[in-house]
């Protein structure tokens, strides 16, 4: 087709970043990560050009928790995989759709991320992923620059009028005739309720508060953040091995909200809860809510799911979340990393799936569409993601049909990480009534307005 891109040229860019109050999750703490910023030009078959963005953390710490591999090496690995994918997408020399040139080159991207574990000499292979997380920024440029090129909003070439290939090239016979765009919103819904996430070091009172917290004019505890952001939705870290512990912290922060949706006159309140793997069964996750309902039957009705209790590796001992899955749903997240996850998640009896952008648009459009045809429910969720990531994930939360709008947690975070974005796009990094507010996205492209984000990037990496 003529609006076919070729990837011309790829610019990597890597911004070393701190967090404003450290961000627990699991059995990890993350207060610094790398944020890796791209730029991709490409050429239409019709010979339009088109410069397109994408960014997103490396964050080790979530994508590849190795204890074999100190940290330091973890994220020199990610960062030669960012460079490398970009080198793969440009020497590809073919033109095409960005979905189709995605699964083109998905196999280099696994060759990458052994070649780069072999060279560097790491104690544990770089999983896939970490390499996905590591090619993100660089895919989601390539869609940026695909709508750019001809002119469009991104999203509006997701079907036949600029695809070659239906979704049986991916899906299945099944899915002949079908594609992406029968599966997303045909524009931006406008507003879009944000989850706000409670880490495990996290205050709930202001009471709590002392003279190690941040004075920077923004909110330390739980009730501080409700009552200014008006939220309604808290995604809750648990630990997975302190059963205690975890049903009290349930407990607490649904009271926690309570009080301060009681000032501001809020009364809707959604939960989720994630343990980050840490769970040795789902036997685990069944007690808790069992115990949560026998001590408040309000709460356990007001949590929406629950987010990977167990390890991610779905095949080591093929745990059953049916048990889980009959009390709330249960979504698969770490584990998900293409379609053969997919399926192995459904037969293991998981509710639905996670989808982040952090994981590449490409493939999981693909995976929206599969869950959207089967009835399997899915979140659009986060990996702390600031600046053009928190774009392009509202983005997809705003474009598709989640269970219950995005997880957004670099406001609380890593707020300066996004500073320059914030002034072109305001609504989606100041949470106001407990939504983000989508109307700056729009454009072509991805609509981050990048021509007026007054960004100064390092030296090309």
């Amino acid at each position: 087709m003529e609006s076919d891109v070729r990837v011309i040229e790829t610019r990597p860019y890597f911004i070393p970043t701190k967090a404003r109050t450290p961000l627990k999750f699991g059995a990890v703490v993350m207060d610094s990560v790398e944020y890796a910023q791209v730029r991709v030009a490409v050429e239409t078959r019709g010979g339009k050009r088109g410069a397109g963005w994408g960014g997103m953390f490396l964050a080790d710490m979530w994508a590849f928790p190795d204890d074999r591999v100190p940290q330091d090496q973890r994220v020199a690995a990610m960062k030669e995989v960012t460079r490398r994918y970009c080198r793969l997408v440009s020497e590809h020399g073919e033109s095409g759709h960005p979905i189709d040139l995605y699964f083109e080159v998905e196999e280099g991207l696994r060759e990458a991320a052994g070649a780069v574990s072999a060279e560097l000499k790491l104690l544990a292979p770089l999983p896939f992923l970490a390499a996905l997380v590591s090619a993100s920024p660089v895919d989601a440029a390539v869609h940026d620059a695909f709508g750019v090129a001809n002119g469009i909003s991104t999203y509006d070439g997701y079907g036949p009028q600029f695809m070659d290939h239906d979704l049986s090239r991916h899906l299945g016979p099944d899915f002949a005739g079908k594609y992406a765009a029968d599966y997303i919103r045909k524009s931006y819904e406008p507003r879009v309720p944000v989850f706000h996430l409670v880490g495990g070091l996290d205050k709930l009172r202001k009471a709590e508060l002392d003279d190690t917290d941040p004075k920077d004019g923004l909110p330390n505890s739980l009730d501080e953040w409700i009552e200014r952001d008006g939220l309604f939705c808290l995604k809750v870290k648990l630990r997975g091995r302190d059963l205690e512990w975890d049903i009290e912290r349930l407990l607490e922060v649904a009271a926690v909200a309570r009080e301060a949706q009681a000032r501001t006159g809020e009364e809707r309140l959604h939960l989720s809860a994630d343990t980050n793997e840490q769970c040795e069964s789902a036997e685990y996750i069944v007690e808790m809510l069992e115990r949560v309902r026998e001590r408040d039957a309000e709460v356990f009705d007001k949590i929406l799911y629950v987010e990977q209790p167990t390890e991610r590796d779905l095949a080591a001992r093929r745990l059953d979340m049916g048990p889980i899955a009959k009390l709330k749903p249960v979504l698969v997240d770490e584990s998900l990393t293409g379609l053969k996850d997919f399926e192995l998640a459904m037969e293991l009896g998981w509710s639905g799936v996670a989808l982040k952008a952090c994981k590449c648009q490409s493939p999981e459009l693909v995976l929206a569409a599969k869950a959207e045809a089967m009835g399997v429910p899915y979140s659009i969720q986060d990996l702390t993601c600031p600046a053009l990531a928190l774009l392009q994930s509202a983005g997809m939360a705003a474009r598709l049909r989640p269970i219950m709008g995005v997880e957004a947690n670099s406001h609380q975070f890593f707020p300066a990480a996004s500073e320059p974005e914030a002034a072109v796009h305001p609504g989606i990094f100041r949470r106001r009534n407990g939504v983000l507010d989508t109307a700056t996205l729009k454009g072509p492209g991805l609509g981050f307005q990048i021509e007026s984000i007054a960004r100064e990037l390092p030296e090309a990496g």
